[in-house]
């Protein structure tokens, strides 16, 4: 196939702490706590999750303990339910946590021609929310299993997360018919090193110490974000309305 013909190329963004900061999984818990899903309890354990998320990064144990936590929380409750209350986060806490410069790489992927795909531990519906308000092609998220649109608290599959990642990432490029050697990949964890190392060009955003030391190892680029930039770009958007 000749390079003019070639599909576009794939940019892989993970979203915790890569394309936002934090954990997305925490804010829909805020949501979740404000609905009455789950209880005050509940809501402070997910603070303090986040608050060391955000400090060190995630690990094993804790990506685990959300985990079995939000799957608890979604139990008997109806998949449009979490697409409502994504739509509703977004709007009221994720835009205001978006790191404005990788949103704009991402941007810059999309006004080239390549496809731009989330790949990321949250929940699909989670996911698929972000990725269509963002306008960016898809998402590929951890999938809940639900039957007649209500959550068993089961998994399809595994949480979207480490190798997993890698797969479904070779899986997507197949299905485009795109060398991944042209793809570009974007995370902040030392977890994703099997996507990273999988595609052409890997980019760590703002890299736990494993990562770093990692990625400074094979020279590949970095993206270090301030806090500073978050709290321009809401700034700006104040001013604009």
């Amino acid at each position: 196939m000749s390079a003019a013909a070639r599909p576009p190329a794939i940019a892989f963004f993970d979203v915790d702490n890569t394309l936002m900061r934090g954990a997305s999984l925490y804010y829909v818990g805020v949501g979740a706590w404000r609905r009455q899903f789950i209880t005050l309890r509940d809501i402070l354990s997910f603070g303090w999750k986040q608050a060391r998320f955000v400090a060190v990064g995630e690990n094993r144990a804790h990506l685990d303990s959300v985990r079995e936590r939000a799957l608890e929380i979604v139990v008997g409750h109806r998949r449009d339910e979490l697409i409502r209350l994504s739509h509703e986060i977004f709007d009221t806490r994720l835009t205001q946590r978006l790191w404005p410069e990788t949103v704009e790489v991402a941007q810059k992927h999309l006004a080239t021609g390549r496809e731009v795909w989330l790949i990321s531990a949250t929940a699909q519906e989670v996911a698929d929310v972000i990725a269509e308000r963002l306008g960016f092609t898809g998402a590929l998220g951890t999938v809940l299993e639900s039957v007649e649109g209500v959550f068993t608290g089961a998994l399809i599959g595994s949480v979207m997360h480490g190798e997993q990642k890698a797969h479904a990432a070779q899986v997507r490029a197949e299905a485009s018919g795109v060398d991944l050697a042209d793809c570009w990949a974007y995370s902040d964890s030392h977890n994703d090193i099997p996507l990273l190392n999988l595609v052409g060009n890997p980019v760590v955003v703002n890299p736990d110490a494993t990562l770093g030391r990692y990625a400074e190892a094979r020279d590949w680029p970095v993206m270090r974000l301030k806090t500073a930039s978050i709290k321009a770009a809401a700034r700006a958007a104040r001013t604009a309305r």
